[in-house]
Protein backbone atom coordinates (compact mmCIF):
# COMPACT_ATOMS: atom_id res chain seq x y z
CA UNK A 1 0.00 0.00 0.00
CA UNK A 2 2.53 2.17 0.89
CA UNK A 3 4.64 1.72 -2.84
CA UNK A 4 0.76 2.32 -3.87
CA UNK A 5 0.76 5.44 -2.45
CA UNK A 6 4.65 6.37 -3.72
CA UNK A 7 3.46 5.87 -7.39
CA UNK A 8 0.28 8.15 -6.62
CA UNK A 9 1.88 10.66 -5.75
CA UNK A 10 4.24 10.79 -7.91
CA UNK A 11 1.60 10.49 -10.89
CA UNK A 12 0.01 13.99 -9.13
CA UNK A 13 3.30 15.62 -9.27
CA UNK A 14 4.18 14.30 -12.94
CA UNK A 15 0.84 15.58 -13.56
CA UNK A 16 1.24 18.82 -12.28
CA UNK A 17 4.57 19.35 -13.65
CA UNK A 18 2.64 18.94 -17.51
CA UNK A 19 2.75 22.27 -19.57
CA UNK A 20 -0.99 22.28 -20.55
CA UNK A 21 -1.24 21.74 -16.62
CA UNK A 22 0.66 24.67 -15.63
CA UNK A 23 -0.62 26.55 -18.27
CA UNK A 24 -4.24 26.01 -17.15
CA UNK A 25 -3.27 26.69 -13.57
CA UNK A 26 -1.55 29.73 -14.43
CA UNK A 27 -4.95 30.97 -16.22
CA UNK A 28 -6.82 30.27 -13.50
CA UNK A 29 -5.01 32.40 -10.68
CA UNK A 30 -5.17 35.27 -13.61
CA UNK A 31 -8.36 35.31 -14.04
CA UNK A 32 -9.36 35.16 -11.01
CA UNK A 33 -7.07 38.35 -10.07
CA UNK A 34 -8.88 39.91 -12.63
CA UNK A 35 -12.29 38.93 -11.37
CA UNK A 36 -10.69 40.28 -7.88
CA UNK A 37 -9.71 43.64 -9.32
CA UNK A 38 -12.73 43.98 -11.60
CA UNK A 39 -14.85 43.66 -8.30
CA UNK A 40 -12.97 46.23 -6.60
CA UNK A 41 -13.28 48.19 -9.97
CA UNK A 42 -17.20 47.92 -9.53
CA UNK A 43 -17.26 49.60 -5.99
CA UNK A 44 -14.87 52.50 -7.37
CA UNK A 45 -17.29 55.44 -8.55
CA UNK A 46 -15.30 58.39 -10.05
CA UNK A 47 -16.22 61.67 -11.44
CA UNK A 48 -14.42 63.09 -13.87
CA UNK A 49 -13.51 66.89 -14.27
CA UNK A 50 -12.54 67.78 -17.59
CA UNK A 51 -11.82 71.43 -17.58
CA UNK A 52 -8.98 71.96 -14.56
CA UNK A 53 -5.71 73.31 -14.45
CA UNK A 54 -3.15 73.98 -12.30
CA UNK A 55 -3.00 77.14 -10.36
CA UNK A 56 -0.52 78.96 -7.44
CA UNK A 57 -0.59 82.42 -5.62
CA UNK A 58 1.24 84.78 -6.86
CA UNK A 59 2.78 87.16 -4.50
CA UNK A 60 2.93 90.75 -6.14
CA UNK A 61 6.07 92.60 -3.92
CA UNK A 62 5.94 96.50 -3.97
CA UNK A 63 7.43 99.80 -2.22
CA UNK A 64 5.63 101.27 0.49
CA UNK A 65 7.41 104.68 -0.59
CA UNK A 66 7.89 105.95 -3.71
CA UNK A 67 11.49 105.86 -5.57
CA UNK A 68 14.11 104.61 -8.38
CA UNK A 69 14.66 101.26 -9.14
CA UNK A 70 18.56 101.74 -7.98
CA UNK A 71 18.64 97.72 -7.37
CA UNK A 72 17.62 94.66 -8.90
CA UNK A 73 18.69 91.50 -6.88
CA UNK A 74 16.92 88.61 -8.90
CA UNK A 75 15.46 87.79 -12.40
CA UNK A 76 12.74 86.14 -13.73
CA UNK A 77 12.84 82.27 -13.61
CA UNK A 78 14.91 82.34 -10.63
CA UNK A 79 13.96 80.34 -7.37
CA UNK A 80 14.10 82.31 -4.27
CA UNK A 81 13.56 81.29 -0.34
CA UNK A 82 11.92 83.54 1.85
CA UNK A 83 13.36 86.54 3.08
CA UNK A 84 15.11 87.22 0.47
CA UNK A 85 16.27 90.58 -0.75
CA UNK A 86 14.70 91.03 -4.38
CA UNK A 87 14.76 94.85 -5.68
CA UNK A 88 16.20 98.42 -3.89
CA UNK A 89 13.50 101.16 -4.91
CA UNK A 90 15.11 104.59 -3.05
CA UNK A 91 16.29 103.66 -0.08
CA UNK A 92 13.92 101.14 0.47
CA UNK A 93 14.79 97.67 0.25
CA UNK A 94 11.95 94.75 -1.08
CA UNK A 95 12.11 91.49 0.70
CA UNK A 96 9.79 88.21 -0.22
CA UNK A 97 8.11 86.80 2.91
CA UNK A 98 7.52 83.14 0.57
CA UNK A 99 9.61 81.42 -1.45
CA UNK A 100 8.71 80.62 -4.91
CA UNK A 101 9.69 81.57 -8.75
CA UNK A 102 10.05 84.69 -9.72
CA UNK A 103 7.71 85.71 -12.94
CA UNK A 104 7.35 89.27 -13.15
CA UNK A 105 10.75 91.48 -12.72
CA UNK A 106 11.72 94.35 -14.44
CA UNK A 107 14.88 94.31 -17.16
CA UNK A 108 16.18 97.83 -16.65
CA UNK A 109 17.59 100.20 -13.17
CA UNK A 110 16.00 103.83 -12.94
CA UNK A 111 12.52 103.33 -13.83
CA UNK A 112 10.55 104.97 -10.73
CA UNK A 113 7.88 103.28 -8.73
CA UNK A 114 5.22 104.67 -6.81
CA UNK A 115 3.97 103.05 -3.31
CA UNK A 116 1.72 99.73 -4.04
CA UNK A 117 3.27 99.89 -8.01
CA UNK A 118 4.05 96.17 -8.35
CA UNK A 119 8.10 95.58 -9.02
CA UNK A 120 8.61 91.94 -8.93
CA UNK A 121 5.62 89.07 -8.97
CA UNK A 122 6.83 85.50 -7.50
CA UNK A 123 4.32 82.50 -7.64
CA UNK A 124 4.35 80.13 -4.70
CA UNK A 125 3.97 77.02 -6.22
CA UNK A 126 3.92 75.43 -2.32
CA UNK A 127 0.59 76.07 -2.35
CA UNK A 128 -0.25 75.34 -5.94
CA UNK A 129 -3.54 73.27 -6.15
CA UNK A 130 -5.31 71.55 -9.21
CA UNK A 131 -8.95 73.57 -9.92
CA UNK A 132 -11.36 72.25 -11.93
CA UNK A 133 -15.04 73.25 -12.80
CA UNK A 134 -17.93 70.85 -12.27
CA UNK A 135 -21.74 71.41 -13.35
CA UNK A 136 -24.04 71.08 -10.39
CA UNK A 137 -25.76 68.20 -12.00
CA UNK A 138 -22.66 66.19 -12.90
CA UNK A 139 -21.98 64.61 -9.65
CA UNK A 140 -21.29 67.90 -7.32
CA UNK A 141 -23.38 65.94 -4.55
CA UNK A 142 -21.14 63.25 -4.33
CA UNK A 143 -17.93 65.51 -4.49
CA UNK A 144 -16.20 66.08 -0.49
CA UNK A 145 -13.03 67.01 0.95
CA UNK A 146 -10.61 64.33 1.65
CA UNK A 147 -11.93 62.48 -1.20
CA UNK A 148 -8.77 60.76 -3.03
CA UNK A 149 -8.25 62.25 -6.69
CA UNK A 150 -5.92 61.48 -9.38
CA UNK A 151 -5.25 64.06 -12.58
CA UNK A 152 -3.33 64.48 -15.56
CA UNK A 153 -1.62 67.31 -17.73
CA UNK A 154 -1.92 67.59 -21.22
CA UNK A 155 2.36 68.71 -20.74
CA UNK A 156 2.86 64.88 -19.80
CA UNK A 157 0.20 62.95 -21.24
CA UNK A 158 0.19 59.08 -19.67
CA UNK A 159 1.42 59.84 -16.53
CA UNK A 160 -0.83 60.23 -13.44
CA UNK A 161 -0.28 62.27 -10.03
CA UNK A 162 -1.79 61.82 -6.80
CA UNK A 163 -3.72 63.98 -4.69
CA UNK A 164 -6.90 64.78 -2.10
CA UNK A 165 -9.42 66.72 -2.62
CA UNK A 166 -8.96 70.02 -0.62
CA UNK A 167 -12.20 72.62 -1.56
CA UNK A 168 -15.34 72.02 -2.80
CA UNK A 169 -16.31 75.66 -3.41
CA UNK A 170 -19.72 76.60 -1.49
CA UNK A 171 -20.69 79.05 -4.16
CA UNK A 172 -21.28 78.84 -7.65
CA UNK A 173 -18.82 79.80 -10.36
CA UNK A 174 -21.07 82.73 -12.15
CA UNK A 175 -18.57 82.97 -15.74
CA UNK A 176 -19.12 79.39 -16.05
CA UNK A 177 -23.13 79.42 -16.34
CA UNK A 178 -24.39 76.76 -18.91
CA UNK A 179 -28.54 75.96 -20.14
CA UNK A 180 -30.03 72.68 -19.54
CA UNK A 181 -31.75 71.77 -23.21
CA UNK A 182 -34.66 70.10 -21.64
CA UNK A 183 -36.41 73.32 -19.74
CA UNK A 184 -33.53 76.40 -20.17
CA UNK A 185 -32.95 76.73 -17.04
CA UNK A 186 -29.65 77.57 -16.20
CA UNK A 187 -27.21 75.02 -14.66
CA UNK A 188 -24.26 76.37 -12.70
CA UNK A 189 -20.22 75.25 -12.44
CA UNK A 190 -18.78 75.15 -8.96
CA UNK A 191 -15.04 74.89 -8.28
CA UNK A 192 -12.97 71.77 -7.20
CA UNK A 193 -9.85 72.12 -5.57
CA UNK A 194 -7.01 69.16 -5.52
CA UNK A 195 -4.06 69.66 -3.20
CA UNK A 196 -0.88 67.47 -3.99
CA UNK A 197 2.72 67.35 -2.79
CA UNK A 198 4.34 69.46 -5.14
CA UNK A 199 8.03 68.44 -3.90
CA UNK A 200 7.17 65.24 -5.59
CA UNK A 201 6.33 66.49 -8.75
CA UNK A 202 8.79 69.10 -9.53
CA UNK A 203 8.02 69.25 -13.60
CA UNK A 204 4.19 70.91 -12.62
CA UNK A 205 3.98 74.31 -13.38
CA UNK A 206 0.82 76.63 -12.82
CA UNK A 207 -1.23 77.11 -15.59
CA UNK A 208 -1.05 73.68 -17.52
CA UNK A 209 -4.62 72.17 -18.68
CA UNK A 210 -5.14 69.18 -16.63
CA UNK A 211 -8.05 66.44 -16.17
CA UNK A 212 -9.07 65.59 -12.85
CA UNK A 213 -10.64 62.20 -11.58
CA UNK A 214 -12.65 62.45 -8.13
CA UNK A 215 -12.66 58.65 -6.19
CA UNK A 216 -16.42 59.38 -4.49
CA UNK A 217 -16.09 55.26 -2.97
Amino acid sequence: KMEENTIKIENKDSILKKPWVQSLISAIVIFGLLAVFLFWQLGQKTILIENSYLDAPVINLAPSAPGTLNALYVKEGDKISENTQVALIGSQIIFTKESGIVSNAPHLLGSYFSPGQIVVSIVNNKEMKVIGQIEETKGLSDITAGQRATFSVDAFPGKTYEGIVDQVSPVSNDNGIVFSISDKRPIKKFDIKVRFNISDYPELKSGMSAKITVYTK
